[in-house]
């Protein structure tokens, strides 16, 4: 069966993809429900003076907000009504992964299969709406505190703007959703794929003019498109790799007849936690200079304003916390979403076994010893990606990240939905291969 995909996916191309009418209407509805994504981007909140925030903004953009915009798809720095974007949604997502491994009661839900999923997917969605609606009645008194930004302060501009947010937020989730079941693909990370691509161009643009007006040299410019070639081969590379456990089941007998005993392997991601590391460390560590700077510098104690100045872009201390933050959450989100001892319960259950490990216990720790292992190479290599364009910001002043996150989200959302785009045209095929030999045998009947 493995031979026959490969076989077939080897022989994929445009003819294939046009006789899937079915892919091209998932393709079509995917396209059309960024679109509907994008242009809510573009629509303010009501009563913002948008020149007003876009000068208070422009202030703040190098900190959290900066990461969120990028993320929201320029969104924030709009204030549109889908400023929020989708991180409620992955706030909660997170907040429920960590909860089932905690309390009793969840982690029994996730183990009672499809009705337990749709239970904790419901408490996510709760979820989703008090964070977006903490944060957003956040946002509309921050709003409220600028100058000028909000030209009628009060209740109802409050009650409004957090309905407006919050109404996006979920309306974004439902998105997801839709393109998840009706599309290609992830829906809340096609969501997030499509706000970073959008402002990809502008930031290509800003960099060429800094080289037109001589501020960044031809040879910078080139060694930049030759670094990120080499940084998307490389994020390929690591977010493909695998170490494969062999996994063997012994003969069986069913009646009177004796079945050989079947192999198998259990792939273990080289990076299990994705892109959520550097998502958690990049949060903490601009999460203090965003606060300070609503705030007079002036009033703000000396030691404050030196630690601030320590934890700036391209400084020793904030490197070293950086990459410590990013080791600690790729360790500890592995352990979350995995469990070796689940997954040796599982392979006990099927009476499948590791060779030279004996069921149970001793798979449970050998599992866990090869995850912690690779999860350490891991980790790693985000360290490496993540910390790249700090080196790069710093000394050569690019105005836009070269790797980090959003090289990550915009790899690994590609090659799912491009895996995902080979799974359905190899199932036509099939399914191709299948009527014709149907209609081969009923000729032959005849």
């Amino acid at each position: 069966m493995a031979s026959a995909a490969e076989q077939l996916a080897s022989n994929l191309n445009f003819s294939a993809f046009a006789k899937a009418e079915d892919l091209k209407k998932r393709i079509w509805f995917t396209l059309g429900a960024l679109l509907v994504y994008r242009l809510g981007t573009y629509i303010p909140i009501p009563g913002i003076n948008p020149d007003a925030f876009a000068q208070a903004f422009s202030q703040q953009a190098g900190g959290v907000l900066g990461m969120f915009n990028m993320f929201a798809g320029g969104a924030v720095e709009r204030m549109a009504i889908f400023a929020l974007g989708i991180m409620p949604y992955i706030s909660a997502s997170i907040i429920m992964q960590l909860m089932t491994s905690v309390v009793p009661t969840l982690e029994q839900l996730k183990k009672e299969g499809e009705q337990g999923r749709k239970v904790i997917n419901q408490y996510t969605r709760y979820g989703t709406v008090l964070l977006a609606t903490v944060q957003a009645y956040g946002i509309a008194v921050g709003l409220e505190s600028g100058t000028g930004i909000v030209t009628d302060p009060g209740w109802f501009f409050k009650i409004s703007a957090v309905i407006t947010l919050v109404g996006g937020t979920m309306f974004l989730m439902w998105l997801g959703e839709q393109i998840t079941a009706r599309g290609i693909g992830n829906g809340i990370s096609l969501i997030i794929f499509a706000g970073i691509v959008a402002g990809l161009p502008s930031a290509i643009g800003g960099t060429l003019e800094l080289g037109r007006t001589g501020a960044l040299s031809t040879g910078i410019i080139l060694a930049i498109i030759i670094i990120a070639i080499v940084v998307i081969a490389v994020i390929v590379f690591f977010e493909r790799a695998q170490r494969r456990l062999l996994i063997q089941y012994p003969k069986r007998q069913v009646g009177n007849r004796m079945f050989q005993g079947d192999t198998s392997h259990l792939p273990l991601k080289l990076n299990t936690a994705g892109v959520i590391p550097p998502i958690f460390a990049s949060s903490l560590l601009l999460l203090p200079a965003t606060l300070a700077g609503f705030s007079d510098s002036t009033t703000l104690p000396s030691w404050a304003n030196s630690v601030l100045a320590t934890l700036g872009h391209g400084q020793p201390l904030y490197m070293l916390l950086y990459a410590s933050l990013i080791g600690f959450f790729a360790f500890f989100y592995t352990a979350i979403v995995f469990n070796p001892k689940d997954t040796a319960d599982q392979l006990k259950k099927h009476s499948g076994f590791i060779p030279g490990y004996r069921p149970g216990e001793r798979t449970a720790e050998y599992i866990d010893y090869v995850l912690t292992r690779i999860t350490v190479i891991g980790a790693v290599y985000l360290i490496l990606i993540c910390l790249l364009p700090e080196f790069l910001i710093s000394a050569t002043g690019v105005p836009f990240y070269l790797g980090g996150t959003s090289l990550l989200i915009v790899v690994s959302v590609t090659l799912d939905t491009v895996a995902q785009v080979q799974g359905h045209l190899i199932a036509h095929q099939y399914e191709g291969l299948i009527k014709k030999s149907k209609l081969r045998g009923g000729k032959r009947g005849k």
